[in-house]
């Protein structure tokens, strides 16, 4: 199937730029407070 210029320019599809940056927020402040939890009941030394 040969689309043509119009076609092209009308396909929606993939991550938007809103929705991947909320997803990429929500997983650093996910890691950050998973770190913070792992710090206070386990705290190792530095070597």
């Amino acid at each position: 199937m040969v689309l043509e210029t119009e076609e092209l320019m009308n396909i929606n599809g993939g991550a938007n730029g809103k929705g991947v940056g909320i997803g990429i927020i929500i997983a650093a402040i996910g890691s950050f407070i998973i770190g913070l939890i792992d710090g206070f009941l386990r705290p190792l030394k530095c070597n």
